[in-house]
């Protein structure tokens, strides 16, 4: 029980320090929704699709072969040395191939019409990618104050640049005021989305000159050895990552290009509603991850593993009703209008996310086993539904299949990393008290949804009694945690 409750502590504050700067950043959702019609949005959505896939690529799954060989390897200098250097030649290679072939990957990209896009897109991935293994270091060594620190001073550079260019100017200038001429001039010479990116390649940089000063204490000594089984292990990761990002992307693209960008830029502002499921899962796997190796050796840590993917379901139905039940009022606070056409997909987006997170927890076996290929197996299992469900649905449907092709995709994945995963390395989950969980949830979210819109009494009431009979089915172990 001890563990359990260092596990929940770990949890906690590394999800305040994950949570936290992605809470802020969401608010910015409104923001650019009221600065930026859906086809601009469009852009900012491209944009950060290509950043989420080369980021993949140039990481290469070192963040978590870095956390499988922190506690095994006694050399903790040469791990660390050993994974920076070859993630920085990485990023080296990275940004000489794409300025050499600039032309190339401008049209890909689809950034013609803004070129300066690809060139803070290459700034971006490049200092990102840096600032991996000093941000994994932070989260390993049990340093969580002070990697909320950086994270926060990163997003409040980019929240204030957001603001200032995106809210305040315009605003000012419509009302007449006066501003700094260099203000003026910067706003009028550059391209409003670009602003978006400026602030995020100007948040990287300071994040990677506040982590500089753990990078400079060590020992540098590169471990070829060492690399070739940290890459080993982390290839497949990496592929997985891949197919990830298509999972989570490939949609909007498509939209895109299969109806229209302004149709993408509605779809993408709603599927940003799910952010809240997005941040609890984050939560959890920051907190989760390091737990998982430091405890593998344990006695009971199978039944450790079983009870938290119960309280993981627990917590993760409870969002899921939540956002539900208040959805039309959170459309309103944090979403323009002209956005809402598309507010439909958020609950089937929600519940594909719960899956991937119940998916991220199944995920254990293969990472504790060395079985990292049958991450792979399962992302380009679920890449392959995606693509396939998309490219035959929305010329039928809509949109909203895109939606219903991501809820098929992790809930596959789901099921066949539990299967799988019983073969390798069996945990005695309760699947009868946490799936009828997770299946109440979706019970009271449909009622809720299609029945009690906006009438808010009778939702909430759903929602209280579903939090009240979670808490006498689970009351005689939450006690015995909390007197721990």
């Amino acid at each position: 029980m001890n563990a359990l409750k260092r596990f929940f502590k770990d949890t906690i504050i590394y999800g305040i320090a994950a949570v936290l700067p992605r809470v802020i950043n969401f608010l910015l959702v409104r923001v650019h929704t009221d600065a930026l019609p859906a086809n601009n949005y469009a852009e900012n959505t491209n944009f950060y699709i290509w950043a989420a896939l080369f980021s993949v690529l140039l990481t290469f799954g070192m963040e978590t072969a870095f956390f499988r060989f922190y506690k095994s390897e006694e050399k903790k200098d040469t791990l660390i040395s050993t994974a920076f250097i070859s993630v920085f030649f990485l990023a080296i290679f990275f940004v000489f191939m794409a300025f050499l072939f600039s032309d190339f990957f401008t049209q890909i990209f689809d950034f013609g019409g803004n070129p300066l896009q690809l060139k803070l897109l290459i700034g971006i991935l490049a200092i990102d990618t840096l600032a991996v293994i000093p941000f994994a270091y932070l989260r390993a060594s049990n340093r969580p104050i002070k990697y909320a620190i950086i994270k926060l001073i990163n997003v409040g550079v980019i929240v204030s640049i957001n603001l200032v260019f995106l809210k305040f100017i315009p605003q000012f200038l419509n009302e007449g005021k006066s501003i700094p001429q260099l203000l003026e001039n910067a706003f009028n010479s550059t391209y409003i989305v670009n602003f978006i990116f400026i602030a995020n390649i100007v948040g990287s940089a300071i994040s990677f000159l506040l982590l500089l000063p753990y990078l400079l204490k060590f020992n540098w000594n590169f471990n070829i050895v060492l690399l070739k089984k940290m890459l080993s292990y982390s290839w497949p990761i990496a592929i997985a990552g891949v197919a990830y990002v298509i999972n989570e992307n490939l949609d909007k693209i498509l939209i895109g290009k299969m109806i229209d960008k302004n149709t993408m830029g509605i779809y993408a502002a709603c599927y940003k509603l799910a952010i809240f499921m997005n941040l609890y899962i984050m939560a959890f796997r920051l907190g989760a991850e390091p737990f998982f190796f430091n405890h593998s050796n344990h006695k009971n840590a199978k039944e450790i593993y079983a009870r938290i993917l119960n309280y993981f379901i627990i917590i993760g139905s409870l969002v899921f009703v939540g956002i539900v039940v208040f959805i039309d009022f959170l459309k309103q606070l944090f979403i323009n209008q002209q956005y809402w056409e598309a507010i439909i997909i958020v609950p089937i987006i929600l519940l594909a996310n719960l899956f991937l997170g119940i998916y991220h927890n199944l995920a254990i076996w293969y990472k504790l086993t060395d079985k990292t290929r049958y991450a792979m197996l399962f992302s380009i299992t679920g890449a392959l539904i995606t693509i396939i469900l998309n490219l035959v649905l929305i010329p039928k449907i809509g949109f909203i299949a895109s939606a219903w092709a991501t809820l098929a995709a992790y809930g596959t994945m789901m099921v066949l990393s539990y299967f799988i995963g019983k073969k390798h390395y069996p945990v005695p989950y309760n699947l009868k008290k946490s799936g009828s969980y997770l299946i109440a949830s979706i019970f009271i979210s449909f009622i809720s949804f299609e029945f009690f819109r906006e009438n808010y009494i009778v939702s909430t009431g759903l929602v209280l009694v579903f939090g009240v009979l979670i808490f006498w089915n689970e009351k005689k172990e939450l006690l015995a945690i909390i007197k721990k």
